[in-house]
């Protein structure tokens, strides 16, 4: 894991924990995952590009209640949390330009 990205468990996600940051990026993945293992180097990379963002990581197997409660069922999935509430998400690889715009819109 990089200095970018942090490595957050389900006590990170708890709403009053996830809101007292603007915009908060995670990415939640499993270690198993072929397509999650794409994804990490675009999201480190996109992390040190993207000031004011707080990216994260999320490992589903290690906390099934965190993705459960927010209906993750495909991974990679990519949320964006303004103000502690999801306001995008991604399923899949995505380029890292369209994850940048994403980002921007709710700037």
């Amino acid at each position: 894991m990089s200095d970018f990205v942090k490595v957050y468990t389900s006590e990170d996600m708890k709403p009053e924990n996830i809101g007292k940051n603007p915009l908060t990026f995670v990415d939640f993945w499993a270690t198993w995952c072929g397509p999650c293992r794409m994804m990490a180097p675009i999201v480190e990379e996109l992390a040190s590009e993207t000031p004011g963002v707080v990216f994260a990581k999320v490992d589903v197997d290690e906390n099934p209640e965190v993705a459960m409660g927010l209906g993750i069922s495909s991974i990679p999935t990519l949320m964006l949390f303004k103000d502690g509430q999801v306001v995008e998400r991604v399923i899949g690889v995505t380029p890292k330009e369209e994850l940048k715009k994403l980002i921007e819109k709710h700037r």
